[in-house]
C-alpha cells in the first residue's frame, strides 16, 4: 500500500535520513521505534510532504506520490496524526471533528465514538480542558473523520496514562482489523508486542527487528 525507497531527508544543511526504504501492506500495523532524534518525526512528514526537504520514491496504492503536495496526499487517504495534536483548543470536541469531516459526517462520527467511547460524553467540552490523553483520543479521532486508508502516528501514547494506552492500543487494533494500515512511531510495547513488523531507526538509518 505504501513504499519507501531510498528516501533521505535534511534539516538545512544537517541530513536527518540516509535511504530509508520501507513498505505498509494493506491492513498492516508496522511500529517505527529509535530514540528522539533518530529522524521518526522526520519520516512520517516526509511521507506526508511536509518539513523537511526530502528525496527518494514514495508509492502509495502504486502511484509515485513523491512529487504531490501534501494536500494532495491527504485527499488521496493519507492521515497524519502529529506529536503535538495540533487541536483547535478554544472549540469543543465535536468542533474539531466536524471540521475535519468528510462524506457523511453522521456516520463516521458514529464509527469513530465507537472507537473512542470516552469521547462520547466529551462532545461539548473544549479541547483545552482535556487531558494529555484525552486529547490524543481526538487527535485520532479527528483524523479519522477524513476518512483515511493509511494513518501515520507519531508517539501517540507518549507521556499518558497507561489505561487511556490500552483505550489507544485496542481502537488501533480494531481498525487494523477493519483493513486500515498504519504506520506508528512509538516506544510504547504494548503497541509494538502487537505489531506485523518493527523497524528500527538509528541516527537516520533504518532496520527491521523481529516481533
Amino acid at each position: 500500500m505504501l513504499e519507501v525507497s531510498k528516501l533521505s531527508a535534511w534539516h538545512g544543511a544537517a541530513q536527518a535520513l540516509f535511504d530509508v526504504s520501507l513498505q505498509v501492506g494493506q491492513g498492516e500495523l508496522v511500529v517505527l521505534q529509535g530514540l528522539n532524534g533518530a529522524g521518526k518525526s522526520t519520516l512520517l512528514q516526509a511521507i506526508m510532504g511536509l518539513g523537511a526537504q526530502a528525496s527518494g520514491i514514495l508509492r502509495y496504492q502504486g502511484q509515485p506520490i513523491e512529487n504531490w503536495p501534501s494536500h494532495r496526499r491527504a485527499q488521496a487517504g493519507l492521515g497524519y496524526v502529529a506529536e503535538d495534536r495540533r487541536l483547535f483548543t478554544g472549540l469543543s470536541v465535536r468542533e474539531n471533528l466536524h471540521i475535519a469531516a468528510r462524506g457523511n459526517a453522521t456516520a463516521t462520527l458514529a464509527q469513530v465514538l465507537q472507537l473512542f467511547p470516552a469521547l462520547q460524553p466529551m462532545l461539548g467540552r473544549r479541547a483545552s480542558q482535556m487531558s494529555g490523553g484525552e486529547q490524543q483520543m481526538l487527535a485520532i479521532a479527528r483524523t479519522l473523520m477524513t476518512q483515511p486508508r493509511l494513518l501515520l502516528l507519531d508517539e501517540p501514547c507518549e507521556g499518558i496514562a497507561p489505561v487511556l494506552v490500552e483505550a489507544i492500543r485496542d481502537a488501533l487494533l480494531q481498525l487494523r482489523a477493519s483493513g486500515m494500515a498504519m504506520l506508528v512511531a512509538e516506544q510504547n510495547e504494548l503497541l509494538s508486542a502487537q505489531a506485523d513488523r518493527v523497524l528500527l531507526l538509528q541516527a537516520g538509518h533504518i532496520k527491521a527487528i523481529p516481533v
